[in-house]
């Protein structure tokens, strides 16, 4: 157990990029994003893509990797990270994986049910009929075909229940009698290291970040995905919002407020699941030495009792 993988984890706006390079460049690694959105190539502002220059301090993976329009999922995201981390054991003694998707580090932490491959047609129809039908009919298919899995899921997530229904659809079995939930055990150490600051300095932060990707031109990036609005992967804050406003739902700053108010939202989601981990280490992301210093010490210490 000589690798180690460094999670930086934390809600939006925290200031994970910068300190997960920081970590990098001191190990002298590489960062892997575990970033939802990062992941595809016509999105940049929105999703805080680190800038160039930063990209180019430390060799960043899983960032502008798919179209918007490609499927993409946890299991294929646990799949690629690692495929990488694999890869790049072979050079390498410790890794990076920084974001924020509380999903995505689940499932590279802990794996994921090996759920069969699902027909894009039948994705493809599911969509469609959301489009025209609304929720509650998708809700009450759900229901019909698999009423477990309809008793668990979170009714008011259409990214869950439409997942639900295609797996049920193309398998013809239940998605529930699939999810055995059951943590995998990985051939290398995991140290999860979260990041907090206190909620106003954090929501002051979330609010100059969206003003500033407003300057840097995030509604001339929203324009240009717009007509793929309807896809899963722009469902999202700080995209949703501006799609309302291109339709006439409301106005341009009412738009600008509920990005902000939305992050927010959002960052205390992040917070609250990521709080249930009794396996995180919670830092100010300031204390980028006392990180390291903890990192290395972990390392140090596991090393001794493995020996």
């Amino acid at each position: 157990m000589s690798k180690t993988v460094i999670v930086v984890l934390g809600p939006t706006g925290i200031g994970k990029s910068d300190l997960s390079i920081q970590i990098a460049q001191h190990f002298n690694t590489e960062i892997i994003s575990a970033d939802s959105r990062q992941i595809y190539k016509e999105l940049s502002i929105g999703t805080a893509v680190p800038p160039s220059e930063d990209l180019n301090k430390v060799t960043h993976h899983l960032i502008h990797h798919h179209s918007i329009q490609d499927y993409y999922s946890a299991a294929l995201f646990e799949k690629e990270a690692l495929a990488i981390i694999e890869d790049r054991f072979n050079s390498k003694d410790t890794l990076v994986v920084t974001g924020g998707s509380m999903l995505y580090i689940d499932t590279l932490c802990n794996g994921i049910d090996d759920i069969p491959d699902t027909d894009p047609q039948v994705r493809t129809q599911l969509v469609q009929e959301f489009k025209e039908k609304g929720l509650e009919h998708m809700r009450l298919q759900l229901k019909q075909l698999d009423p477990a899995y309809y008793d668990k899921v979170d009714l008011k997530n259409p990214k869950r229940i439409l997942h639900a229904l295609e797996i049920c659809l193309t398998s013809g079995r239940a998605y529930s009698s699939m999810r055995t939930e059951q943590k995998k055990e990985r051939p290398f150490r995991i140290i999860k290291i979260g990041l907090t600051r206190d909620r106003e300095e954090l929501y002051d932060r979330i609010n100059l970040r969206v003003d500033k990707m407003m300057e840097m031109g995030l509604e001339e990036e929203a324009r240009s995905v717009f007509e793929f609005h309807h896809l899963n992967s722009l469902n999202t804050v700080g995209y949703k919002e501006l799609f309302a406003f291109f339709e006439g739902e409301i106005d341009r700053d009412k738009a600008i407020e509920l990005i902000k108010r939305n992050s927010r939202r959002y960052a205390k989601k992040q917070l609250s699941w990521f709080r249930r981990d009794s396996e995180i280490n919670w830092f100010n992301p300031e204390q980028a030495e006392a990180i390291i210093r903890f990192i290395e010490e972990q390392n140090c210490r596991d090393d001794q009792q493995t020996n």
